[in-house]
């Protein structure tokens, strides 16, 4: 059962693709990206988060360690899921196919009703 406590903290167009992938229980990789891309713009520093290549160094970029945790936790939010603790690294957001693969793999941790 989804809850409504975060959703007035996501942005509308984040609340549709996280409901389309809760209902679903699949996530796809693009709507993924997008979503990494508005909670970077929302989250971080970086300037022009729409040129950024899937493989670019978000830390290189401009993320800080700080921004990576709000980013981990809008995530989290976003896509109703836990990033297991040996997830919590670096390689985890340090690119946008990262934070793709790490969504996708953390989809199996859901958090708990």
């Amino acid at each position: 059962m989804v809850d409504g406590r975060g959703l007035r903290e996501i942005p509308t167009q984040l609340q549709h693709i996280r409901l389309r992938c809760i209902m679903s229980r699949s996530i796809d990789n693009a709507a993924i990206e997008q979503s990494a891309r508005q909670i970077l713009s929302k989250h971080t520093q970086i300037g022009d988060i729409a040129s950024l290549s899937p493989q670019q160094d978000l830390y290189a970029a401009g993320l800080t360690s700080f921004a990576a945790v709000q980013v981990m936790l809008a995530l989290e939010s976003a896509f109703d899921l836990v990033f297991p603790a040996e997830m919590l690294n670096k390689r985890s957001f340090q690119t946008l196919d990262a934070i793709v693969g790490s969504v996708i793999q953390a989809s199996g941790h859901r958090k708990a009703a």
